[in-house]
C-alpha cells in the first residue's frame, strides 16, 4: 500500500503527477492494524527526521504486539532505536545513498542487523555479499521490471519492493495471505 506524500506543514498530499484532497480522511495506524489480521506482517515504512516518530509508532502498536509481528524501516535510523530489542519488531536500516551506505558500514561494522532495505541504483554483487554479511535479511527498492527482480535475486536479495505485484507470478514466488 502506498500512501501520498505531504509538503511539510503545508496541507498538500502528492504522489508523482497526482495530488490528493488534504480533507479526505486519512486510514491511521490504529486503524490499519484493526483492518489486518494478525497474521499479516505489515513492514512500516517510518518518514521524516522527527527524533520521537519511532516512540510514537511503538506506542501506537504496542496493543497489537502481543499478536503479530510487524517489520519497521526508516533511512532514520535513530527512529529505528525505540525498537531495539522487541522481539515482535523487526528492524530494517535502509539505504538511499552512496554517503549512508558508507555510514552504515562504518556505523554498524562488527555488529549484525536484522536488516537492510537499500536502494537497487546502489547494487552489485559485491555490495550485496556484503551486506548479507552484515544482515540477516536484505532488501532492495524499487523493482518495478522483471529483469531487474531476476537479478537481484540472483544476487542474493531477499525481499523485493515494488509497486508491481505481478512480479511475484512472474518469479513464481509463494504469497502468505493473513
Amino acid at each position: 500500500m502506498r500512501h501520498l506524500k505531504t509538503v511539510g506543514p503545508i496541507p498538500l498530499l502528492w504522489d508523482r503527477w497526482r495530488l490528493g484532497n488534504p480533507f479526505a480522511p486519512r486510514l491511521l495506524l490504529p486503524e490499519l492494524l484493526g483492518a489486518t489480521a494478525p497474521a499479516t506482517e505489515l513492514m512500516l515504512d517510518l518518514k521524516g527526521l522527527q527524533a520521537d516518530v519511532g516512540r510514537r509508532v511503538l506506542d501506537a502498536l504496542h496493543p497489537h504486539l502481543a499478536a503479530r509481528r510487524i517489520t519497521v524501516c526508516s533511512r532514520n535510523w535513530r527512529a529505528l532505536e525505540a525498537f531495539t530489542g522487541n522481539p515482535r519488531v523487526r528492524v530494517i536500516h535502509s539505504v538511499g545513498s552512496a554517503r549512508q551506505l558508507r555510514a552504515l558500514r562504518d556505523r554498524f561494522a562488527g555488529r549484525r542487523l536484522q536488516g537492510v532495505s537499500i536502494h537497487a541504483r546502489l547494487l552489485d554483487p559485491q555490495v550485496v555479499q556484503d551486506l548479507r554479511r552484515l544482515a540477516d535479511v536484505v532488501m532492495s527498492w524499487p523493482v518495478q521490471t522483471l529483469g531487474l527482480a531476476r537479478q537481484l535475486a540472483d544476487w542474493g536479495i531477499d525481499g523485493l519492493i515494488s509497486e508491481r505485484l505481478d512480479l511475484a507470478d512472474e518469479l513464481d514466488v509463494g504469497v502468505a495471505a493473513g
